[in-house]
């Protein structure tokens, strides 16, 4: 059975350490968990616009392929920290030094991982011994890697005016995502990043970028400090394991990703607001929701239908959980209708890709642990507030004697740091 250890944990977080274009004159921190976050966005829009006249089985499968893609493609990433990207394309260009550098990879890795069981690891080193492959998972990663990397380059770019090689690297990018013009939204993406014109899926994705500049626990200093953004594709990762460790289905798994890693999108629209404020008085609580729902339909829901982008409107809207109150709930799709069920209903009755189910309790676990993370990492790194403190003391004993399903002990997990 696949084991979620505290090693695994401590390695997604880690790229919340790791800063991009810092050879570059920066107006605020850019990290490589923001970016992966942006990335897998991206992913997911251009997954659901690319798959949309599959069959269920395919689409499936395509949309795991991408999801576990991606997480591994993040885990490569981390090991290779030190290595500029110019360097590893030439690298990854000659298959025996690839085979190389990916060997050595994968013993770092095989430590924290493993315990992921053998058919996750299995996964991962066949993914990982491949560099490049014309199939369809890679090339929407490819294309999200890329525009992901755009949109920071030109978050960059008016702040090195100076600099030449910023052109070359302008130039790297309009011809990565011109290669993948085929794919359904890529010219949008396209035309919303380096055209400067306000395109529906563009428009949608540049949103989701901004979310990195709202910094989490902002009442209280961090090392390292995290975006809202990073903090989703932590609790998306999370979320994930957490699934494989209670054996979800496909659908299920890939659900609980793409939940977790949009959960926070209408922060984007109030701000990261602290959990005792949202909680103090229960009508502050349900006003924000309110506030938050309303905002999010018009910015963003309303326009991508109004643009015929219905469906994916619909699916982000079963995601955050708006047909039932939270996102936090258990829910099915049947008869084409979302129906809110029981946490051991999901686990017992629902767990199939039929019923295309999503976790609720799961998907706040994972958000604790990241939360967790965040503060426990802060205050090993020197930083001792009240407030980071009370956090840890607050989520250990909300999670002392909670088992997913039987399966996972959340108290015993966390017992492990000590």
């Amino acid at each position: 059975m696949p084991i979620v250890r505290k090693s695994l944990l401590q390695l997604v977080f880690s790229g919340a350490y790791m800063q991009r274009w810092n050879d570059k004159h920066r107006t605020m921190t850019l990290t490589e968990i923001d970016k992966q976050a942006h990335k897998m966005m991206v992913a997911w829009m251009l997954f659901h616009e690319n798959s949309r006249s599959m069959p269920p089985e395919d689409r499936l499968a395509l949309g795991n392929r991408i999801v576990e893609g991606g997480i591994f493609e993040y885990l490569y990433r981390l090991v290779i920290t030190d290595i500029k990207p110019p360097i590893f394309y030439q690298i990854r260009a000659n298959p025996a030094h690839y085979r190389q550098l990916t060997d050595w990879v994968l013993a770092e890795l095989e430590p924290r991982v493993r315990s992921m069981g053998e058919a996750f690891w299995s996964r991962l080193c066949e993914y990982l011994a491949v560099p490049e492959a014309d199939e369809p998972a890679r090339r929407i990663l490819d294309a999200a890697h890329v525009y992901a990397s755009g949109w920071e380059h030109q978050l960059i770019k008016p702040a090195n005016p100076w600099d030449d090689e910023l052109i070359d690297i302008e130039t790297s990018f309009r011809q990565g995502l011109e290669k993948a013009v085929d794919l359904r939204g890529v010219p949008q993406l396209i035309s919303g990043l380096f055209g400067e014109k306000k395109t529906p899926l563009g428009h949608f994705a540049q949103i989701c970028g901004q979310l990195r500049f709202q910094t989490r626990w902002s009442q209280t200093p961090r090392i390292p400090e995290t975006s809202v953004l990073g903090h989703l594709f932590i609790m998306a990762c999370y979320a994930y394991f957490l699934s494989l460790s209670v054996d979800a289905c496909s659908a299920r798994r890939q659900n609980n990703f793409f939940a977790g890693l949009f959960h926070d999108l209408p922060e984007l629209l109030t701000r990261d607001i602290i959990s005792p404020v949202k909680k103090s008085v229960q009508r502050i609580g349900d006003l924000i929701k309110e506030y938050e729902n309303s905002e999010l339909d018009r910015r963003i829901l309303t326009p991508l239908r109004q643009a015929g982008y219905v469906s994916l409107a619909d699916r982000l809207s079963y995601f955050l959980g708006l047909a039932v109150g939270s996102e936090f709930f258990e829910t099915i799709i049947m008869d084409r209708h979302t129906r809110k069920i029981d946490p051991e209903q999901l686990q017992s009755d629902y767990n199939s890709d039929d019923f295309d189910p999503k976790d609720g309790a799961l998907l706040k676990v994972a958000d604790s642990l990241s939360a967790f993370l965040e503060a426990y990492t802060a205050i090993r790194n020197g930083i001792a507030s009240n407030h980071l403190q009370q956090a840890l003391w607050r989520i250990r004993n909300q999670y002392s004697s909670v088992t997913l399903f039987g399966q996972v002990h959340i108290g015993t997990l966390l017992a492990d740091f000590d």
